[in-house]
């Protein structure tokens, strides 16, 4: 029983160190991240056209 108390007192010593990101921090995270995956996207899509025009092309 003494170990799941020092366990516990570990665990919530350890969750007091922790620095939760603030919402604008988040906020910033998720759109970098939407602007990164729409510019990926696009991307792709336009290799993929090129890609399928050149082959199309050829037979």
């Amino acid at each position: 029983m003494k170990k799941i108390f020092l366990y516990y007192r570990l665990a919530k010593e350890e969750l007091s160190k922790v620095i939760f990101p603030t919402k604008e921090q988040i906020r910033n995270a998720s759109i970098s991240v939407v602007i990164v995956v729409s510019i990926i996207t696009l991307f792709l899509a336009l290799v993929d056209l090129i890609l399928s025009a050149s082959v199309s092309s050829i037979l």
